[in-house]
């Protein structure tokens, strides 16, 4: 789920952009699940900030009967990108100033991949002990 932000870059802060995704996403190790929604991109003084709401599937072993089910998530989150190239000139930033530990960039060619953030949060919202149903009676 790449998006291109070169247009967004070369705006004032504040500025914003919304865009509907909707892609194949890695989320367990069993495969693809469909990822659908919404994010909105809005320029600040020094990165772009995405707010994304999706809906998704993964498959998951019930707890209680072990038998596998379709667990639905809606995954939200709200991350800051941060280039890794000068925003005024696009000349590279020295590495320690290209983000910090852990955060999210803007690639060389200002496009932003949403993929691994919408797995990250994907992965949190998946309960410890999944139940196929709330009254599963077990094996």
């Amino acid at each position: 789920m790449r998006i291109n932000v070169s247009q967004l870059l070369k705006e004032p802060v504040g500025s914003q952009r919304d865009y509907q995704l909707s892609d194949r996403v890695n989320i367990m190790e069993k495969g693809s699940s469909a990822v659908n929604g919404n994010a909105r991109l809005v320029r600040t003084n020094r990165s772009i900030l995405v707010k994304g709401e999706f809906d998704t599937s993964v498959n998951l072993t019930c707890a209680r009967c072990l038998e596998t089910f379709s667990y639905p998530l809606k995954v939200e989150f709200e991350e800051e990108y941060l280039p890794a190239t000068d925003i005024a000139d696009f000349a590279p930033l020295p590495e320690e100033e290209e983000g910090e530990a852990g955060s999210f960039t803007i690639d060389n060619n200002c496009s932003i991949d949403l993929t691994e953030a919408i797995r990250q949060y994907a992965l949190l919202a998946v309960p410890m002990k999944p139940l196929c149903s709330d009254d599963c009676k077990g094996l």
